[in-house]
Parts: structure tokens; C-alpha cells; sequence
């Protein structure tokens, strides 16, 4: 949620807060964000390890990285994001700051005291920028919501905490979420 504020900042500006401000850019209007959820950790750590373990034992390219990790998904524009999970397969696109250009496919778990900001903010920032697939974890109601946006198309799908998902941009990995230790 945006808290008042009195100045328009930079991505630069951003960059330079300090470490202990958890928050994202949009448009130059700072977003402070509440710290996660002991729930929150857990899945984000199970799908990260799940996640970097199918790229390992196929000797690929992509990296799979964890928040605390920057995304500007435009060079040059005032929008810095926080997703959970980013996997981007152009490694060219790492820089020592973070990521400048659209990961492949961001996973994002529902913040409980914002979930317009994953569902309907986010959702909108990552389709206008090119990520191929996005993943909306949500442990409250025990849904996974995966948005494939190749092709300039749209297409949702809905799955429960029992399902077997499949990830659009590989052609092999699937992830169980039933066999996920989430402690739920």
C-alpha cells in the first residue's frame, strides 16, 4: 500500500535506500511492504529449491532467484518490483543491482493485507512487460493462479495446494504442490 509521500524518486533513489526498507518502486511512488509470513518463507523456499533443482539437473541456463531481488522491468523507468521468485533465462539480463528487463516467469505469494497489489497491480506491470508466466501463490485460500502471457495472450488457470502444476516455459517440470512441505 502507498503511504503519503512528498517527492516523485527514482529508480537511482531507490537503489541507495537502505538495506532494512522492505518496498518497491512503481512509478516513483515508493511502496512499503509488510515483512512475510513464516508461510510465506516456507513456500517461497520449497518452490525456489524445487525450482533450482530442476535447472541444476539439466545443466541449464536459466537462474531462479529469491526475494530480496530487484526487478526494473524497463530500463530507464521509475518502477523497481520485489517478486517472490524470478527466473530469468537472458543471464544477460543480471546485473549487480538486480534484473532490467522481463524474468521468463515470476512467482509471487499473496500478501494477506494487500492481495490487489499481486493480483491486479503486478499482474498488469508483468503482462505490459513481456514475462512469459506468472504464478499467484495464494496459502489463504490454498490456490495457485498461473497466468501464461506468451504470445501477447492472456490464459488463466486455477489449481488447489493438491495439484500437479505444470510450468509453461519448460517442457518437463511439474511441480507437486501436494508434496511440498508446507506444514498447512
Amino acid at each position: 500500500m502507498p503511504l503519503p509521500q512528498e517527492k516523485y524518486y527514482t529508480a537511482e533513489e531507490f537503489y541507495n535506500l537502505p538495506d532494512e526498507i522492505h518496498a518497491e518502486l512503481i512509478n516513483g511512488e515508493i511502496v512499503y511492504m509488510a515483512a512475510p509470513s513464516t508461510i510465506h518463507q516456507i513456500i517461497s523456499s520449497e518452490l525456489h529449491f524445487a525450482i533450482n533443482s530442476y535447472i541444476k539437473s539439466k545443466a541449464g541456463h536459466c537462474r531462479a532467484l529469491a526475494a530480496p531481488f530487484g526487478v526494473q522491468l524497463h530500463k530507464g523507468e521509475d518502477t523497481v518490483l520485489e517478486p517472490d521468485i524470478s527466473v530469468i533465462c537472458d543471464t544477460d539480463k543480471i546485473t549487480p543491482r538486480g534484473c532490467t528487463g522481463a524474468p521468463d516467469w515470476i512467482i509471487e505469494i499473496v500478501s494477506p493485507s494487500n492481495p490487489g497489489h499481486d493480483y491486479i497491480t503486478k499482474l498488469g506491470l508483468y503482462h505490459n512487460a513481456g514475462v512469459r508466466e506468472y504464478w499467484i501463490v495464494d496459502a489463504q485460500h490454498r490456490q495457485v493462479y498461473v497466468y501464461n502471457m506468451d504470445n501477447d495472450d492472456l490464459t488463466l488457470n486455477a489449481y488447489s495446494f493438491d495439484d500437479t502444476v505444470r510450468v509453461g516455459i519448460y517442457e518437463d517440470l511439474y511441480i507437486d504442490f501436494s508434496s511440498l512441505d508446507l506444514g498447512l
